[in-house]
């Protein structure tokens, strides 16, 4: 492992950062993971690029979570150098983990999944940078990267679902919350468009700028891109522990501070958000009951209130202790998809969701992050993302919220365009468009 601190040769942390994402984009895969030192209970995204793929995922025969298992038990007893694994699990895994199944409309076809072993990971810390490569010569190959200043090109976005159509179909979920069916449904829509110029370095500065995040993320898989700034955490795993943070709840800032501060104590204090996040609290608690130590699992905060450049967020932080016999990719299976992007009854409300939603969801509402071996993974939640396909020269993003029958409709679709906001603003429509 080498260590080099900043300034290094004239260079400073970010201009090497931005130099590092210049030279890992000519390579067909990369990972970066960005926290932004944003304070957040038991911490964002350690702040990572790992770059190239010395080994990669490849599902055939089993099913995606028994063939990532046996990937990451592989590279573990193997001689390479990292056991670091980065990657995405899509949405769409949940017809692995139940008989459902997906055949919506799929824009940017992305795979259900990627994971990689990177042939360089770099490590970011205050002022330093650590650095695990076979490469001798790779300091120098990033610092003499010339750092273009291609500009972004992004149509304005095409909605897959009409208005009025999403208000009536609120409306009709709503009747299978009356009707018994279930309690709770996280209801989303697409937007859609063009690239016709793309710079994946800039187009994630700049959304990370618009709306820096605790779960920030850029990754490539050959054609496919996933520029990201979200906020909430799917789960992490530290030694035995494990942690879920559902987020339920939104408000949208003002810039004007009184006015912000009322925002905020509205949100802690609505009965419909706390209703929506007090049943995802529970839905999380059996979630990780199924692969935790009796007596285990904890509501460490309920109902917390954290704000963010867009919008004020309703967090709750549920943790467990592994069973003993049981694995990190049993963990993350039991769980998945997670609770706040379905609702509850989980099942129910997927089978719902494929119904109602005209799009597949594909790795939005998915998780992208990473394992440090056996000890160790932090995977977000895929919201406030957008997604690329290069070859086709497409995009797509999406956005949601949790229906109740105390909804309404036309407030449920103002939240998503909250939520949608920054990413409304990186490619230069607004909430109208």
């Amino acid at each position: 492992m080498a260590t080099i601190d900043f300034p290094y040769q004239g260079f400073s942390k970010e201009e090497f950062i931005i130099k590092a994402l210049t030279w890992a984009d000519t390579q067909s895969h990369f990972a970066y993971f960005n926290s932004n030192d944003i304070p957040y209970p038991k911490d964002g995204f350690r702040h990572i690029l790992a770059i190239g793929a010395s080994e990669k995922l490849d599902y055939r025969a089993r099913s995606v979570f028994d063939e990532l298992r046996a990937f990451h038990q592989r590279i573990e007893q193997s001689d390479q150098m990292n056991d670091w694994l980065v990657g995405y699990l899509g949405y769409d895994l949940k017809n692995e983990t139940q008989r459902l199944e997906s055949n919506s409309h799929d824009l940017l076809k992305f795979p259900k999944t990627q994971f990689f072993n990177p042939e360089h990971v770099l490590l970011f810390h205050e002022d330093k940078v650590e650095i695990l490569s076979t490469q001798i010569d790779l300091i120098d190959t990033i610092i003499t990267v010339h750092v273009g200043h291609t500009k972004n090109e992004l149509s304005q976005p095409t909605n897959s679902v009409a208005k009025a159509d999403y208000l009536t179909n609120v409306e009709h979920l709503r009747e299978h919350i009356e009707e018994g069916d279930c309690y709770e449904i996280n209801y989303c829509q697409e937007f859609h468009g063009e690239v016709n110029m793309f710079n994946p370095v800039g187009l994630y500065q700049s959304l990370n700028e618009i709306s820096p995040n605790p779960f920030s993320c850029l990754q490539k898989f050959n054609d496919h891109y996933i520029v990201s700034a979200s906020p909430e955490r799917f789960m992490k795993q530290n030694g035995s522990t494990i942690v879920s943070q559902p987020i339920k709840g939104t408000r949208q800032r003002s810039e004007n501070a009184n006015e912000d501060i009322r925002l905020k104590a509205d949100l802690r204090n609505d009965p419909k958000e706390l209703a929506e996040n007090m049943m995802i609290v529970d839905l999380v608690r059996n979630d990780l009951a199924r692969t935790a130590k009796t007596g285990t699992v904890k509501v460490e905060e309920i109902f917390g209130i954290y704000s963010f450049p867009q919008v004020h967020q309703m967090i709750s932080t549920i943790t467990s202790e592994m069973r003993d016999g049981v694995d990190q990719i049993d963990v993350i299976e039991k769980a998945f998809p997670m609770g706040s992007m379905t609702g509850a009854p989980k099942v129910k409300v997927m089978e719902l969701i494929e119904r109602y939603e005209n799009t597949k969801r594909g790795p939005f509402s998915g998780a992208a992050g990473f394992f440090n071996g056996s000890q160790s993974f932090d995977f977000n939640v895929l919201i406030r993302s957008i997604f690329i396909n290069k070859k086709t020269n497409t995009y797509s993003f999406q956005v949601g919220g949790a229906i109740t029958y105390d909804s309404v409709p036309e407030k449920e679709y103002e939240e998503c365009m909250v939520k949608a906001k920054a990413i409304f603003q990186l490619i230069g429509a607004n909430e109208k468009s």
